[in-house]
């Protein structure tokens, strides 16, 4: 490390717990980015100037007017201009000691594992279930750890998956989820300045693996919500692999469309676990347990079957279905996938 890194990298070397040995370990780490978009800019940002050594971009979208309320990365002129050449670019700018490697196509099962063979860990800053569970199962195969983020109008979530063999995406989130089952930021909307909320917290988990330092967020679900400026953790566990899509109910929680529960002539106890001012403004009956609170209401529903748990999109209450899953392996847990909102 010569004399112009240690100067620019002097305020994190001083740390008394980070020193020098993190900051080289920051410069000898690949880190590869799929997706440069409403979390990858700003990820990538803190990154490069935090001193890593070799950043890869995978992104074959171009700059959109619509983009750069959140990806501000790029400016007007950049518009029409390949997402990953232009973060290239300007992150060459930025710290001129970090090299990159830009793929400008589609990560597909047929190149994702010749993509992130040659990276010590992955940052998805994609906007869809498919690629996050391709991302997953490439990286349990070539045990490769992964950082995960994902945004919901005024929500974002965080992990990190498969971290020295721990919990992994399928742990939480079992089933891909059926196509428009949840819709993306383009169908929704997103609030501009929570994908660098989330991207930051990406980036402190990055540098946190890459120097060992700190506690890494594995098996446990960070919820930020902007609204309320509220962050609320989740644990979740590990599951053996034969477990994954077993037909039994027991074994699992059952996905069901909201036309379905309103046809149903059985009794349920039906959990909406949106915010209260959402739940007041609309709902579909039942209860309003924030998802928040569902931990330390648990025990309250130990004599409860059929247990329903509905959210607007179908994202929050699945995670709720899941915490009352654990709690009472033997119960009959439901989740509305599709949300109550109408369309």
């Amino acid at each position: 490390m010569n004399r112009k890194e240690l100067e620019r990298y002097s305020r994190q070397i001083i740390l008394d717990e980070f020193g020098l040995e993190g900051q080289q370990k920051l410069k000898a780490a690949k880190v590869l980015f799929i997706g440069a978009g409403g979390l990858g800019c700003p990820a990538m940002q803190y990154l490069v100037a935090a001193g890593i050594g070799e950043i890869g971009i995978v992104d074959f979208d171009h700059v959109s007017l619509s983009n750069l309320h959140r990806q501000i990365l790029f400016t007007s002129d950049d518009i029409n201009k390949l997402k990953a050449e232009v973060a290239a670019e300007k992150l060459k700018v930025l710290n001129p000691h970090t090299s990159f490697k830009v793929y400008t196509f589609k990560v597909i099962e047929e190149n994702i594992a010749d993509i992130i063979g040659g990276y010590d860990l992955v940052v998805d800053g994609s906007d869809n279930f498919k690629t996050r569970y391709l991302i997953n199962d490439a990286c349990v195969a070539l045990g490769k750890t992964w950082v995960f983020g994902s945004l919901f109008k005024y929500e974002g979530q965080l992990s990190v998956f498969n971290y020295q063999q721990g919990p992994t995406y399928r742990d939480l989130y079992p089933e891909l989820p059926e196509e428009g089952a949840m819709p993306n930021c383009s169908e929704i909307g997103v609030i501009g300045v929570l994908p660098g909320i989330i991207g930051n917290l990406m980036a402190n988990e990055v540098i946190k693996i890459v120097s060992g330092k700190g506690e890494v967020l594995t098996g446990k679900l960070l919820v930020y919500n902007a609204m309320v400026t509220q962050f609320d953790v989740f644990s979740f566990g590990k599951k053996l692999l034969k477990n994954i899509n077993l037909p039994s109910k027991k074994n699992q929680i059952v996905e069901i469309d909201k036309k379905e529960i309103e046809k149903s002539n059985h009794p349920y106890y039906l959990i909406d676990v949106r915010e209260e001012w959402e739940f007041e403004d609309f709902n579909k009956g039942g209860i309003n347990i924030p998802l928040s609170h569902i931990p330390e209401k648990l025990d309250s529903l130990s004599g409860i079957n059929n247990i329903v748990c509905c959210c607007s999109y179908g994202g929050k209450s699945r995670i709720a279905a899941k915490l009352i899953k654990d709690k009472f392996p033997e119960k009959i847990v439901y989740n509305i996938k599709d949300g109550i909102e109408e369309n």
